[in-house]
């Protein structure tokens, strides 16, 4: 079963981020994409309504992802596997630093 959650910016949803069976999806919703006001989250995901799809984890939402010695305490603390980008994704950024902030499907706001 994919992985699903939710893209903000800034307490506005932006889009979803998706894992799949053969990589990761991102895309905009069209009301934002739509909105006056809208812009870009990253220089390498430009503001558009057709989804991007990569076999990894897109540069961007990866570096969300914690480092270091705050990546080993969130892995054993949430018994996560380091290699589970996604996973990691949707427990460690739901409030990150930035404007940017990701929430699981099923999960308040």
């Amino acid at each position: 079963m994919p992985k699903k959650a939710i893209v903000f910016w800034q307490n506005i949803k932006v889009g979803e981020i998706s894992e799949q069976e053969d990589g990761y999806w991102f895309q905009y919703a069209a009301s934002y994409v739509n909105g006056q006001d809208s812009r870009a989250i990253s220089f390498t995901l430009p503001l558009r309504i057709e989804p991007f799809v990569s076999k990894t984890m897109f540069p961007f939402f990866d570096g969300l992802i914690p480092e270091g010695w705050l990546l080993d305490v969130t892995v054993e603390t949430w018994k996560l596997d380091p290699r589970d980008r996604m996973g990691l994704l949707m427990t460690c950024c739901r409030d990150c630093i930035g404007a940017v902030s990701i929430i699981s499907y099923g999960e308040e706001v």
